[in-house]
């Protein structure tokens, strides 16, 4: 998405410690609708710190996060969703014993009266996960099934519909497809596109630089809790974020260079 657009979420000089381990040093982080964005890095990069304080898991130090273009205070994941950003870390928090419609609405339950007080609305619930699956194009044949049964996939893509099931704008995912196979990897950056392609803003962890260039618009390098650079993934390349990554240091540009240029503007900037 062009910059032209302001950002959901501005997160400005965010810094974290553990004791006397610096996890964040003052980083600053844009993410845009209609986009996905990857958060890559060595092993303690800071990546989750930064996921975690802005869905609300873990408080920041300092800084400020702004979102929709106010200030805002993020200190329980309950405050994060109810800005709409929603979060699937790599556990799912799936009940394995329970079938979809009971797992979409897991601690949202639908509720109807009844002779004995309110009781569960499920087959509102189920009308709903199927109508929120079919949105999502996420084809499962027989959701009155136990998840415990089901392919890594697609338990994948049932912990994301959860998210946009209750109008999510920023949807963060902790490296999504880390346990998958192929074809069960294709499906689910399927999914993740389809819900940029519907205007959610996606932020997610991953360090297959392949899947992040096939299927993100922009990528962010942390390295020991410090900002490299951000780039948009048509103005870079595997081997500047692999620099970056290594390294530590962003190559300076004079100019945002369009993808037929990159060599003469790592030459500039040389």
């Amino acid at each position: 998405m062009p910059e032209t657009q302001n950002p959901i979420v501005e997160m400005r000089g965010i810094a974290k410690r553990y004791g006397g381990v610096q996890a964040l040093q003052h980083v600053d982080l844009d993410i845009y609708l209609g986009e996905i964005h990857a958060l890559v890095g060595d092993n303690a990069a800071g990546k989750s710190t930064l996921i975690k304080i802005l869905s609300g898991a873990v408080a920041k130090d300092e800084g400020s996060i702004g979102f929709e273009g106010r200030p805002v205070s993020i200190a329980q994941p309950r405050d994060a969703k109810h800005l709409g950003i929603e979060t699937v870390y790599q556990d799912l928090a799936l009940a394995d014993n329970l079938d979809v419609p009971a797992n979409v609405f897991l601690g949202r339950e639908m509720t109807r009266s009844g002779l004995l007080g309110f009781i569960l609305n499920n087959r509102e619930m189920e009308t709903r996960s199927r109508s929120l699956l079919s949105r999502l194009k996420i084809n499962i044949p027989d959701i009155r099934q136990r998840v415990r049964s089901m392919s890594g996939g697609q338990r994948q893509s049932i912990a994301i519909a959860r998210c946009v099931c209750f109008n999510a704008r920023v949807v963060i995912l902790d490296e999504p497809t880390a346990a998958l196979g192929v074809e069960e990897t294709r499906k689910v950056y399927a999914l993740v596109r389809e819900m940029r392609d519907q205007g959610l803003a996606v932020l997610l962890i991953s360090h297959n630089l392949n899947h992040v260039f096939e299927n993100c618009d922009r990528i962010t390098v942390l390295k020991t809790g410090r900002l490299v650079g951000s780039r948009r993934v048509e103005e870079t390349s595997q081997d500047e974020i692999l620099r970056m990554i290594v390294s530590g240091v962003a190559e300076e540009r004079s100019a945002r260079p369009r993808p037929a240029d990159r060599a003469s503007a790592g030459a500039g900037a040389a």
